[in-house]
């Protein structure tokens, strides 16, 4: 509503109605001033004040405080008295505050979903586990898999037969050492799985320097590039259906991870390798396939109608749950407003050489930089 208030003066109230999707009879519904609501009338069959004292006197009685309303509203009858029913009575203890569940339940706390940021590799990690299948029903193989979530790359895996905490803690220690993972460098990401949990594991990343972040309880989208790359491995064409022995396991995952991270285009890295991107190659890479798209453009002009290809941008930050912008309430449904003073956006001249307002679908994509994974 202020934005139509200020853009109306200059632009008229209808032309800024219609380009922000506002009906004008809102606009003007909500500047008209307000009336007092009208208290509404007591039904005449309502109980009287002393009449609801009573009740709640009667209520209030030693032998009825531990008793639900329909326990004493029997107990009353079968004595000969009435005084109103039993949801009267439910509403009067619940005007007072007087009703609530008598059980001692669990409360749980509100989590607050992690927002992690990641501007190179080796600065957060994901790691989670899944069973395979194997020779036998209910015989399972258990796969734990760290993920670079900035270049995609699996710096350690392992295939276990059992779930153990002293595994995974032989898994990180050697897996952050093969990296040279410095204190305070590394945020590592996981699940609330018992593994990630556990107390060897905590004491571990204490004694490495690393910060350990969960997801909140049964919120898969918190941990979201650990499960893609877990599809990716379970919809492999090779991916069968059960491993004869876990040596079979080990070898089919030695021959899949080395694939996905040398020879695996991954489209959230502008089609590049994670190896490559995880190695500092990412903008050599770029600059020969420019190259050959160059060449091809000399050669044939006609056939690039949008002008000169160029190659896909490569990620400069990867978002495990992006902070999220409330828009304002008069902001019509769909529509970002960027204002002129906002840094963010290039500004746009019109033809009387003002700064002009920028209206932007929000389920369009604009790319005003370089590109932002984000995943939430």
């Amino acid at each position: 509503m202020a934005t139509v208030s200020d853009l109306g003066l200059r632009l008229g109230i209808a032309p800024t109605c219609a380009a922000l999707g506002l009906p004008r009879a809102t606009y003007y519904r909500r500047w008209r001033p307000q009336s007092a609501p009208t208290p509404r009338r007591a039904s005449p069959r309502a109980l009287r004040t002393a009449e609801r004292t009573a009740v709640l006197a009667v209520l209030h009685e030693p032998r009825f405080v531990d008793l639900a309303p329909a326990e004493v509203y029997a107990t009353l009858l079968d004595e000969g008295q009435y005084h109103c029913s039993e949801r009267t009575m439910y509403r009067l203890l619940a005007a007072h505050h007087e009703g609530r569940e008598r059980r001692n339940q669990l409360r749980h706390p509100r989590y607050t979903a992690p927002e992690l940021l990641a501007r190179r590799p080796n600065e957060l990690w994901s790691w989670d586990n899944t069973k395979l299948l194997g020779p036998a029903k209910w015989t399972y193989f258990y796969l734990y898999v760290i993920l670079d979530i900035f270049s995609r790359y699996v710096v350690g895996w392992m295939l276990a037969p059992r779930e153990s905490a002293a595994l995974v803690e032989r898994l990180l220690a050697d897996t952050c050492a093969k990296q040279g993972i410095q204190p305070g460098q590394l945020t590592l990401h996981a699940d609330r799985g018992g593994a990630m949990r556990s107390k060897p594991v905590a004491l571990l990343l204490a004694d490495l320097g690393v910060t350990k972040t969960h997801s909140r309880p049964h919120v898969s989208n918190d941990n979201p590039f650990s499960e893609a790359h877990f599809r990716t491995l379970k919809y492999c064409p090779q991916f069968p259906d059960r491993f004869g022995s876990i040596e079979d396991g080990r070898a089919f995952c030695q021959s899949f991870f080395r694939w996905y991270n040398h020879e695996h285009h991954h489209s959230g890295l502008g089609f590049l390798t994670p190896a490559v991107v995880h190695f500092g190659q990412a903008a050599a890479v770029r600059a020969h396939r420019k190259m050959v798209l160059a060449a091809a453009y000399v050669a044939h002009p006609e056939r690039f109608v949008n002008g000169p290809p160029r190659p896909a941008d490569l990620p400069t930050a990867v978002w495990i749950n992006p902070p999220v912008k409330t828009p304002a309430r008069q902001d019509a449904p769909g529509t970002t407003i960027v204002l002129s003073n906002d840094q963010r956006v290039a500004q746009t001249q019109d033809e009387d050489d003002d700064v002009g307002l920028v209206l932007i679908d929000r389920n369009a994509t604009l790319i005003t930089g370089p590109l932002v994974s984000q995943c939430h």
